[in-house]
């Protein structure tokens, strides 16, 4: 199953909005603590509406926690930077992706960054006048493109 891969997020909103998505879309959100507020924040369950209880919600402490217990395959991280030199149109994704967004502020932290270069991707922008989406309207998007194939009869 895909999953959303959220590290370090700053803004209950975003993430309750990405758990919206979630359950639309039957995926599992992963949030990689520190969080930068609680999960019973009600600015979270208000952005997720009455979706909130259907989430399917892992949580860990930390990036290297996620690894150890989830061992993610290579061929399963797709890492979203906004300047990552391939566009998120170009992999096939497989049914078990992790698509991975950092914190709404400054992205994923450089050292995941360093370590899993070449799993990196971008949402392209058309315009020069913007840098990057919101995030749950970058996930919206990531998740409906890796799943495209699972919307074929």
């Amino acid at each position: 199953m895909t999953a959303i891969v959220l590290v370090h997020p700053e803004i209950p909103g975003n993430t309750g909005a990405v758990g919206r998505t979630c359950v639309a879309l039957d995926l599992e959100l992963i949030l990689i603590h520190p969080l930068g507020f609680t999960i019973t924040d009600t600015r979270l369950k208000r952005a997720g509406l009455d979706y909130w209880q259907h989430i399917r919600l892992s949580e860990y402490a930390s990036w290297d926690a996620f690894l150890a217990q989830r061992a993610p395959r290579a061929d399963q991280l797709f890492l979203f930077e906004e300047y990552a030199p391939r566009s998120f149109y170009e992999p096939d994704y497989p049914a078990d992706a992790y698509l991975v967004f950092g914190r709404e502020t400054k992205g994923l932290p450089p050292e995941i960054v360093e370590a899993h270069r070449e799993r990196l991707v971008s949402l392209p922008m058309r315009s020069d006048k913007v840098r990057s989406l919101n995030l749950a309207n970058t996930v919206a998007a990531a998740a409906y493109q890796a799943m495209r194939g699972s919307f074929l009869p």
